[in-house]
């Protein structure tokens, strides 16, 4: 009885702790999509690039101040920006 207890602790444990790491290594990993079209968009638009400039820099001043949700929201609407850019739409709607 005692190690079903324990096992079962260690596991719901481990579950309420996996959406903080998530959240945060969803957050770099958008940062780095990011940065990795800045490079690629400053050439073709240095505009566009100056954006991504601006929304890396909130991101990662919200990771640092440990708001990752903030993080991952302004980094995943930067993302959809440039899908829509991509697509031809209107970023920034």
């Amino acid at each position: 009885m005692k190690r079903t207890t324990l096992t079962g602790l260690f596991i719901a444990a481990a579950f309420i702790a996996s959406p903080v790491f998530a959240a945060d290594s969803l957050c770099a990993g958008n940062i780095t999509k990011i940065e990795n079209e800045k490079a690629t968009a400053g050439v073709a638009s240095p505009d566009k690039g100056a954006d991504y400039e601006a929304s890396i820099k909130t991101a990662k001043a919200q990771l640092a101040k440990g708001d990752e949700k903030g993080c991952v929201t302004t980094t995943t609407k930067t993302l959809s920006d440039i899908a829509k850019s991509k697509k031809g739409g209107a970023a920034g709607n």
